[in-house]
């Protein structure tokens, strides 16, 4: 599974499905007997390499790339030379002009004295837990293929998630609900289902998508309760349905999208009162729901809490897929609306994972697929409406934040140049970060692989490292 084929007993192996199954490739065929009556699943909880300080994974992504100095990297000198232009030369997608100084205000939080912007009050109560990375960069400037760098380690090719990886590596632990949920109101973002693929792994670890734009439980996941059917009618017709299945599969060795589907349909069974009751938000009290705010976002923390709680291995949070952090034009007015949108939700939720003893064994990441300029994007029909008061792409340097899981709380680490623009100093790529979290997680970034094509692949692909400085 991870890396390390063992092959037991002498080595031999009497069939090609046996052969697939211990290589890691049949892991997919696990689904066959769960559906005779066996615990055994591709989601079954497994042990990762070493004793992990995370457990699981809460990925808020911020679609469309906040601006880093507006957020969470001050810049004194890019205010001082406002509206100037700057000393730097700047490689920029497109024309760009002169400085933008951030017209929000920064100040001190925690012990740790963790610098963060005015956008958000909430998250700074938070300041001592959070690790602020300040020298993120990635490839290129572009949405598609930096969302797919962040969510699946390469801009270009399909490959699976991190989702998808994490919970190919752990497995979950609770068989009754998906391991790996992405939520994103209101449809999907750009490259759409790609962001939460499983790409050549088995399809059972691919991520279940949930629209949180609707607010009854019964309907955030669709057929998920038969409308006409009886407990124990629908019971038998699963019963049947497994032995003409597994029928089916005996003719034929090795097919992923068919194990898959064999354990979706088990899978769907075990949800129907477990997923409702983890969606059903009404049933938290009412200071906590209080906490959190009744809003869309309000509900869709308080979701990825309860489901966390109940052994969801990897929970995506999207924010801004219909109205993005894309703020070309209008970003003071738009990133303040964007902030308000979610912040006291993100607020709450570390609050209150901390509160209930969850925040040392949960990981939390937020940020976007890059950051911004430090200067004005000049005006350009289709991008910014003719207004000189946003910002362009930025992939040389942009911020993320990590908290709980075993990062060091109350710390920065890295830094852009004095105006914001790229990282220079420990910097941080994409994939040293996906080998930080697999750190976390217990898994040596190298070794947690999977036989495809004739090449073992992994996360990281042939690259990242391990960022000791941010573990605790």
């Amino acid at each position: 599974m991870n890396g390390h084929h063992h092959f037991g007993h002498g080595g031999f192996v009497k069939t090609r499905r046996e052969f697939l199954q211990r290589c890691g490739m049949g892991l997919g065929a696990l689904a066959v007997p769960s559906l005779s009556g066996q615990t055994i699943s591709p989601l079954s909880p497994r042990r990762p390499q070493t004793k992990g300080t995370a457990k699981a994974v809460i990925h808020l992504f911020m679609n469309g790339g906040p601006s880093q100095v507006d957020t969470f990297d001050p810049k004194p000198e890019l205010t001082k030379y406002h509206d100037k232009k700057i000393p730097l030369e700047l490689k920029t997608e497109r024309p760009t002009g002169v400085a933008l100084g951030s017209p929000f205000k920064f100040q001190k939080h925690g012990e740790s004295g963790l610098e963060i912007s005015e956008l958000f009050p909430n998250v700074a109560k938070s300041a001592d837990d959070l690790c602020v990375i300040r020298s993120m960069h990635a490839d290129v400037p572009n949405h598609e293929p930096s969302l797919l760098l962040m969510n699946c380690g390469d801009s270009r090719l399909s490959r699976p998630s991190v989702g998808s990886w994490v919970t190919y590596g752990l497995g979950t632990e609770n068989q009754n609900l998906p391991g790996f949920v992405s939520m994103c109101p209101g449809g999907y973002p750009i490259s759409r289902t790609q962001n939460w693929q499983s790409g050549f792994l088995p399809a059972a670890y691919q991520g279940t998508y949930v629209d949180t734009k609707t607010t009854d439980p019964r309907k955030l996941i669709e057929h998920v309760t038969p409308k006409h059917l009886a407990p124990h009618r629908q019971r038998e017709q699963l019963d049947f349905l497994r032995q003409l299945n597994e029928e089916h599969a005996k003719a034929r060795e090795y097919d992923s999208d068919l194990e898959a589907r064999l354990e979706s349909f088990e899978l769907a069974y075990r949800m129907q009162l477990e997923a409702t009751d983890a969606f059903d938000v009404s049933l938290e009290p009412q200071h906590i729901r209080d906490m959190y705010g009744d809003t869309l976002q309000g509900r869709q923390m308080l979701i990825t809490r309860r489901l966390v709680e109940r052994g969801v291995r990897f929970v995506q949070v999207w924010h801004g897929a219909g109205q993005p952090w894309d703020n070309h034009d209008d970003l003071e007015k738009n990133h303040r609306r964007l902030a308000k949108e979610c912040d006291q939700a993100i607020g709450a939720l570390l609050q209150d994972l901390k509160q209930r003893g969850m925040l040392d064994e949960t990981l939390v990441l937020w940020g976007g697929e890059f950051g911004r300029t430090p200067v004005v994007e000049m005006p350009k029909e289709g991008t910014n409406a003719g207004k000189i008061n946003g910002r362009d792409h930025n992939h040389y340097g942009f911020t993320t934040w990590m908290a709980g899981g075993g990062v060091k709380g109350g710390h920065v680490h890295g830094a852009t140049d004095d105006f914001g623009f790229a990282a220079v100093k420990d910097k941080v790529h994409v994939h040293d970060l996906h080998a930080t979290m697999l750190h976390l997680l217990g898994f040596d970034h190298k070794d947690l692989t999977y036989r495809y094509s004739g090449r073992d692949f992994r996360l990281t692909d042939v690259h990242g490292h391990v960022v000791h400085g941010l573990l605790a």
